[in-house]
């Protein structure tokens, strides 16, 4: 069953969800620790050590594929750990090549085509024996996605999502001076379908894996129809995933500027519209998801968002962030701060603190 209240889901969450998510986790620590490459083994240890938390967040989808929750987790776990280990390959990166980048990334579409046989995603890179630890990471995921009845109307919708996921990674490790004109692009490519968003709106947007994860989830637990698979794309993209990386991009602002790294943050006039912008995409995540099968869970899984990020320790760094978090709270309501206590009290256990 589908948690529909916030405490009923923090406990099926803490109780089931989080311990697999970290069994799953564990071994491809493991698998991590025999890289040959020493750079490969290091980025990929650090992915896993440092980003914990996106396959937990993640994690939380296997909910809706019901009895099948252990193999949603199997599938969201090592695609999370692609997307992770691929992202801190390109962001502490020996190569600023974005063919470089393109031919990494290809992994994360091969690992949603069935017969996709493995090429070399390390070909325009020095570092490139990984011991199979990629291509493993990549077979697990189509080996789930198998498994699946309605693979086939639901491929199309990942190749989407996963596409544009894909263009942001090579468009934004890119060097410095080309990284805006290059984002500015992809969006002018399809401005046409969202002219309420900015270019850093949209690219933030497409830079989240939250959409994948549902409709997989979905797949594994609920008989589908394109019309149903539409509906919950549409709910996801761009709204649901934009909020979610522009909460990720929030946090992340100090830690961004001190690494020079692009934040879509920084493009925004100053604090009011920053705000007035996450409020847009609140309301508009909310209408959105009411469509869905599940809506309490979806409205919980946003909420969740607003609170956890903003119960991040990086928050208190943010010049003007009390008054942010207080008003995002406010309009994402009750739920939103109940997630907020539940995250701090949870990392403060997790620190011993």
């Amino acid at each position: 069953m589908v948690p529909s209240t916030s405490i009923g889901l923090m406990s099926v969450v803490y109780r089931k969800i989080f311990p697999y998510v970290n069994k799953e986790l564990s071994y491809w620590r493991e698998r991590a620790k025999s890289i040959p490459n020493e750079e490969l083994r290091t980025q990929a240890l650090h992915s896993i050590q440092d980003k914990t938390f996106h396959c937990e967040g993640g994690g939380i989808y296997a909910l809706l594929a019901k009895k099948e929750w252990k193999e949603a987790i199997r599938f969201i776990v090592a695609y999370q750990t692609i997307s992770d280990y691929l992202d801190n390959l390109c962001d502490r990166s020996t190569s600023m090549d974005p063919d470089d980048f393109r031919a990494l990334h290809d992994g994360m579409l091969d690992a949603l085509l069935l017969e996709r046989p493995h090429t070399n995603y390390y070909r325009f890179r020095e570092e490139q024996d990984d011991g199979g630890y990629l291509n493993e990471l990549i077979s697990t995921c189509q080996s789930s996605l198998r498994k699946l009845e309605t693979y086939s109307l639901i491929q199309p919708y990942l190749r989407k999502l996963a596409s544009k996921y894909c263009d942001l990674q090579v468009h934004k490790h890119v060097v410095q001076d080309e990284r805006v004109p290059r984002l500015q692009q992809f969006y002018e490519e399809h401005e046409p379908s969202w002219k309420d968003l900015s270019w850093y709106e949209f690219s933030a947007s497409t830079g989240s894996t939250l959409g994948i994860f549902c409709l997989v989830s979905y797949a594994f637990g609920h008989p589908l129809n394109e019309e149903k698979v539409e509906g919950i794309y549409r709910a996801y993209f761009p709204y649901m995933q934009g909020l979610h990386i522009l909460l990720d991009y929030y946090i992340d602002q100090q830690e961004d500027l001190e690494e020079g790294d692009l934040n879509f943050c920084n493009y925004y006039q100053h604090e009011e519209e920053l705000k007035s912008r996450f409020i847009y995409f609140i309301e508009k995540t909310k209408s959105g998801v009411a469509r869905l099968p599940y809506p309490s869970f979806h409205r919980m899984v946003y909420k969740g968002l607003v609170g956890l990020y903003l119960a991040d320790s990086k928050v208190s760094r943010i010049e003007g962030s009390p008054t942010m978090v207080k008003e995002l709270l406010g309009v994402s309501g009750i739920r939103a701060r109940f997630f907020y206590l539940n995250t701090k009290l949870y990392n403060r256990m997790k620190t011993g603190q």
